[in-house]
């Protein structure tokens, strides 16, 4: 290289560290903005996340973004990362419940101490039993408006039968990932509003913008409406539906997934797998899939226990799975390659357009995971 040519690319360089200086006082100003719109939000009792608005948002600058001759996929990927930021930003207390007296049933745990603190965020009464304050049961729950019960799967039904009476105008309300048992023993113990509810996500979370809550309903839904505008004031989304379908969907969701994994991760350690090597030889979305495996086994073996032994209905429905695992391995090691193309088309047209959704959407996860893997590489090097 020249000397010409290497005055000029420090030239550039300087320019790039400039622009992206830019950048960063472009980013700081949106998250002022974004602060203050939290701000709004809430005088106005609006919802953190308004995914209609965000829609708006992202198609807008993707329409811009291709008219400047910019990848609108990148533009997208940066604004939703920003936009995740701001929703950080906009999560300072939202007093709204201070007229209301909150019990959290199990709320020295982790995902009872997250409702519990954002409870008291918004400025209401939080009152927690636990496992040792049974002897004031009685007293923390004389006046209250909700009743949250999040206790161990195994323990949520005990637990519900064992609440001393409940105002009449009180929700009685769980956040157990089953729902039938739990609901109708719910609606058994309580004669006021009861609903049930299930976080799809765990206590780890920053920010409840854009995280599930699955709600199946249980009586006086106008009673416990409340609660669930709370939920959504708070950026969640919320997925109404029966206790049954809700069941049944989790023994695919959840059941299979789980067990799936655990197997998964059970055979690598018979086989003393080098997980290392592993990773350093897989491709994006296998090093996504190996990261799956292995974030179970950093968890709560009991929890994940409970959720598989709470469902044994679906027992039957993984000894199908294994059947049709077996099936497959049998044309295979017979050499049926055709048997395994028409079987594979066959379940392409079961996917349907949810196919082609799941790779476009799925190739935004690796991108982000191939940055990561070389990063780590960087760090290790």
């Amino acid at each position: 290289m020249t000397v010409d040519s290497q005055a000029r690319l420090q030239q550039l360089r300087e320019a790039i560290d400039e622009t992206d200086n830019a950048l960063l006082q472009l980013l700081y100003r949106r998250r002022q903005l974004a602060a203050e719109v939290g701000v709004v939000k809430r005088h106005l009792g609006q919802p953190l996340f308004v995914p209609e608005r965000e829609a708006l948002l992202i198609e807008a600058r993707r329409q811009e973004a291709q008219q400047l001759g910019l990848s609108p996929d990148l533009i997208e990927d940066v604004l939703r990362r920003v936009i995740r930021e701001s929703y950080l930003q906009q999560q300072a207390a939202d007093v709204h419940l201070e007229d209301k007296v909150i019990v959290v049933v199990g709320g020295a745990g982790a995902l009872g101490g997250l409702f519990a603190e954002r409870f008291g965020e918004a400025g209401a009464d939080v009152r927690v039993l636990d496992r040792d304050d049974w002897g004031a049961a009685e007293t923390l729950c004389k006046d209250a408006d909700l009743v949250l019960v999040s206790v161990p799967i195994a323990l949520t039904e005990s637990v519900i039968e064992r609440l001393p009476k409940l105002p009449e105008h009180c929700i009685l309300a769980d956040v157990t990932s089953i729902k039938s048992k739990p609901l109708q023993q719910m609606l058994d113990q309580h004669s006021g509003p009861v609903v049930g509810l299930h976080p799809m996500f765990g206590p780890q979370v920053a920010t409840l913008a854009k995280q599930l809550i699955v709600v199946t309903a249980g009586r006086a839904a106008a009673e416990y409406q409340w609660l669930l505008d709370t939920l959504k004031r708070w950026g969640a989304q919320l997925y109404e539906t029966s206790a049954k379908r809700h069941d049944d969907a989790m023994g695919f969701v959840q059941v299979m997934r789980h067990l799936s994994t655990f197997v998964y991760g059970a055979h690598l350690a018979n086989e003393n797998a080098d997980l290392q090597e592993l990773l350093d030889l897989s491709s994006p979305i296998y090093r996504l899939e190996l990261m799956m495996v292995g974030r179970l086994f950093a968890q709560n073996a009991e929890l994940y226990a409970d959720i598989i032994l709470a469902h044994p209905e679906n027992f039957a429905m993984m000894r199908r799975y294994l059947a049709t695992f077996d099936a497959v391995l049998r044309q295979l090691e017979n050499g049926d390659k055709q048997d395994f193309v028409s079987k594979f088309a066959e379940v392409s047209a079961y996917f349907g357009d949810f196919s082609q959704r799941f790779l476009e959407d799925s190739q935004r996860l690796l991108a982000s995971a191939g940055d990561s893997h070389q990063l780590s590489q960087v760090a290790r090097s």
